[in-house]
């Protein structure tokens, strides 16, 4: 905070009671000599001793820093300080001591102190301390709770270890009595040379190479990063005998642990399996057997139903073609015409049947082997879409898709087993809705790990139902909960059957639930590796440049698009209402950060999409570009929303690919520049009123305009700001910056009174707030009184003379 040669004297100890009036934490100065009287404290540090004035903290301490100390704690504190001190080149000291509160209570504080050589005092300590009584509670209690853990492991293990990996030293809890080899209890060790010594001398040499890679101390750490225990199961050669063994491990995390995915310690145990082992390798030996019998005999069926298919297959499609054929003749008596109709359905139906056990015979057999490949999510999910959308339209169906979670445009995988696992179920969902029933696809990133991901997908409708004893046998092949759905839905009862196991080839999970006369519910969840496809890899437009505003009265479907284009790399804030789109699109105009695009949710309550598109070109002209979003057929709205300034539509749900893609569409078809950059005025020769009441915050803003070659005239607060311009000429200033927190008059009310003055120049000057302030309320309230912009402090120079001169230029365009 202060530099080396930072000096302490009377002039500078105003600032230094200012800084510390603003410290969350504590903060105190003490002479290094004599009694070491206390200089100043701020009222942090007599909230930590329980003090309520700073008579109360002088009473208790004496007002000297021996005084704050536990007596107890005084000599090692004062010489742990001494020799820091004395060995650091920066004159740096951390330590830990107790503290006696005025209501008696005692606490632990952590104290980071400074020594210099100062003029007024000689030499000072300046300290910055807080309260980490919960920190030393919690790390005792870790302590604890390891002890308790070394306790319990020692019943069940021959052997318990507590190891520091750090500093590769273990420590035996309990021995086992029938190892003379074995280290003593209580007597330290190096633990990785004699944990490879173990191996080289009992364990198994099979086994060996794997058991010196378990116990490597990084490969612990890494291993005990994603579970709680972990373990390793082996065979030794002790004494004579052989038998298997375990050794099993478990971190010991420390309160203190800054990272708590870095193990530090670990808890050891070594334990005889042999009898669990052996008889389990039997269990295992006879469901061998009984599982290859099983398969030998289901290789029997499979292949006998793939041949029978394939025999049957050749008639059906002579009998469909025929049937084909003689429906063209257009002489049919209507009687022979309905015989045929007939006997083509049932043959496609049984064609239909066909196909479904040909499917299964290969994913019995083992043939149906999945791809790894690249493809575009998005593009999977509109074909879905465009399919589903249409069957349900023709049969008076609702149907929405939702993407929530963060979901990519691309992933590596199977998207034609994928899409034939989502239209079995969307299609039964169709299929076993009446109208007016409505049916919805919701698509959720759940987990990401290391490259892949999962997504979930939950398909839901409002259809007829299934009864709770028929839903353990929907994946059952030939399985229908009433026969009669035969004949009026067309069913085989295999297509559950082959999307559970194309879901089962793909390590995914499938259930369902659902209830009579309500509605049925599919969960299907898979994960598909990343892909590292850029999405705007193709596009021109620098997407880091992008500010978005995303509106929509779903809390979902808005934090969905916020994810998606954050993860696209697209800075997005997100809005529930139109009324709130425009109060956002206010602050960042006046910002000088607009928005410059919006995408708007079409059906809104209140205020729709197409009502704020117009309220926004209204206020805003061509400041930022409109984008609607909708999940329905846009055509009714388009004539009026194209009419009143709306660029473009989109279907949900939103991908970044599709945003990007647009924009920049918009971009080139109206041949203009997104982030054309405002014309400038020089600030060379301007006159500039500042109100700033911190002379140092002045002086550095004098310096910095300077700099432009402007020139600056200083008024010490509000008031003194509204009386120097209101007796100067007309036009004699080009803007004022004003500092909205000042004694006197603070600079709203400083801008209220200019805008207020009888003279043209007083409501054309730019004013510009400067404040420490940045939350929204504080530049609403800015706008509210007239001010043309907001500043926030610390002012980035480059920021100062961009406002500055864009405002200033707009100002003499009003001239």
């Amino acid at each position: 905070m202060f530099g080396r040669h930072f000096e302490l004297n009377e002039q500078t100890m105003h600032i230094v009671q200012e800084i510390g009036r603003h410290m969350p934490g504590g903060f105190f100065i003490y002479k290094s000599s004599g009694n070491e009287e206390l200089l100043y404290a701020n009222a942090a540090v007599l909230r930590i001793f329980g003090c309520g004035s700073l008579d109360e903290f002088k009473a208790l301490t004496g007002f000297t820093f021996k005084g704050m100390l536990h007596p107890n704690d005084y000599e090692k504190t004062a010489q742990s300080i001494n020799e820091q001190i004395s060995s650091s080149d920066e004159n740096f000291d951390y330590v830990e001591y107790r503290i006696i509160r005025k209501d008696g209570a005692v606490r632990w504080v952590d104290d980071y102190g400074h020594y210099t050589d100062t003029e007024a005092y000689g030499g000072i300590y300046y300290v910055f301390i807080s309260d980490i009584t919960d920190k030393i509670i919690a790390e005792q209690a870790q302590r604890d709770q390891r002890d308790k853990m070394i306790t319990a492991l020692a019943s069940d293990y021959r052997s318990v270890f507590h190891v520091d990996l750090d500093k590769d030293i273990a420590v035996c809890y309990r021995a086992d009595p029938t190892d003379k080899e074995q280290p003593r209890e209580g007597e330290p060790f190096r633990y990785f040379d004699c944990f490879k010594q173990y191996a080289k001398d009992a364990v198994d040499e099979s086994y060996r190479e794997g058991f010196l890679r378990f116990i490597e101390p990084d490969n612990v750490r890494k291993a005990l990063s994603e579970k709680v225990i972990i373990a390793y199961r082996y065979l030794v050669h002790r004494d004579g005998e052989d038998y298997y063994e375990m050794i099993r491990m478990a971190g010991v995390r420390h309160a203190a642990d800054r990272d708590d995915h870095i193990v530090h310690a670990i808890g050891l145990g070594l334990t005889n399996i042999d009898s669990e082992v052996r008889e389990a390798m039997a269990k295992n030996q006879a469901l061998s057997e009984a599982l290859a019998a099983a398969e030998e005999a289901n290789k029997a069926k499979t292949v006998f139903l793939s041949n029978m298919s394939h025999e049957i297959r050749t008639p059906m499609n002579a009998i469909i073609g025929l049937d084909s054929l003689a429906l063209r003749n257009e002489s049919l008596d209507p009687e022979t015409r309905e015989y045929l109709e007939k006997i083509g359905g049932s043959a496609r139906h049984l064609l239909g049947l066909i196909n479904d056990i040909l499917d299964m015979s290969r994913i019995e057999s083992g043939r149906m082997v999945l791809r790894k490949e690249e493809f575009s999510f998005r593009s999977m999910l509109e074909q879905i879409n465009t399919m589903v959308m249409t069957q349900c339209s023709e049969k008076g169906l609702k149907y929405e898709c939702r993407v929530i979670g963060g979901v990519s445009d691309f992933y590596i995988g199977d998207d034609m087993k994928l899409k034939q696992v989502l239209i079995n179920i969307l299609s039964n969902a169709i299929k076993f809705t009446d109208p007016p029933g409505e049916v919805y696809l919701t698509v959720e990133r759940t987990a990401v790990f290391e490259d892949q991901s999962t997504l979930r997908f939950v398909i839901k409708d409002t259809g007829i139902g299934m009864d709770a004893s028929f839903i353990p046998k929907v994946f059952d092949t030939f399985t229908q909960e009433d026969s009669s759905r035969n004949n009026k839905y067309g069913s085989t009862g295999l297509g559950m059957a082959i999307t559970k196991s194309i879901v089962d080839i793909m390590n995914g999970t499938i259930s369902v639930t659902s209830e009579k006369g309500v509605g049925t519910e599919f969960t299907v969840a898979v994960t598909l590796k990343n892909s590292e496809h850029n999405n705007s890899e193709d596009f021109f437009i620098d997407i880091k440049d992008m500010r978005v505003l995303v509106v929509d009265d779903e809390e979902v479907a808005a934090e969905h698009a916020r994810i998606v284009l954050d993860e696209a790399g697209i800075m997005a804030d997100t809005c529930l209402s139109g009324t709130e789109a425009l109060h956002m699109l206010e602050i960042q105009h006046l910002k000088q950060q607009p928005y410059n695009l919006v995408l708007l949710d079409w059906k809104m309550p209140n205020m729709d999409g197409i009502e704020c598109a117009k309220e926004i070109r209204k206020l805003y002209s061509s400041e930022t570009t409109i984008i609607i979003l909708t999940s329905f057929n846009w055509d009714e709205i388009m004539d009026e929303a194209l009419h009143i300034g709306v660029d473009s539509f989109l279907a949900k749900p939103l991908f970044a690919s599709n945003v990007i893609g647009e924009f920049e569409r918009i971009t080139r078809k109206n041949n203009m520049a997104m982030f054309r950059k405002k014309q400038r005025a020089e600030l060379a020769g301007r006159r500039i009123l500042l109100a700033e009441d911190v002379f140092i915050n002045a002086e550095i803003m004098k310096k910095l305009l300077e700099i432009k070659e402007a020139k600056i005239d200083h008024a010490e607060n509000g008031r003194i700001a509204v009386n120097i311009f209101a007796k100067s000429e007309k036009g004699y200033y080009d803007a004022v910056l004003m500092d909205v927190r000042m004694p006197e008059m603070d600079g709203l009310e400083a801008t209220e009174t200019i805008r207020a003055l009888d003279r043209p120049d007083a409501k054309n000057i730019p004013i510009i707030a400067m404040t420490a302030n940045a939350f929204d309320e504080d530049v609403q309230r800015s706008l509210q009184v007239g001010m043309n912009a907001h500043l926030s402090k610390p002012v980035d120079p480059e920021r100062l003379y961009q406002t500055l001169e864009e405002l200033i230029w707009e100002a003499d365009q009003r001239k």
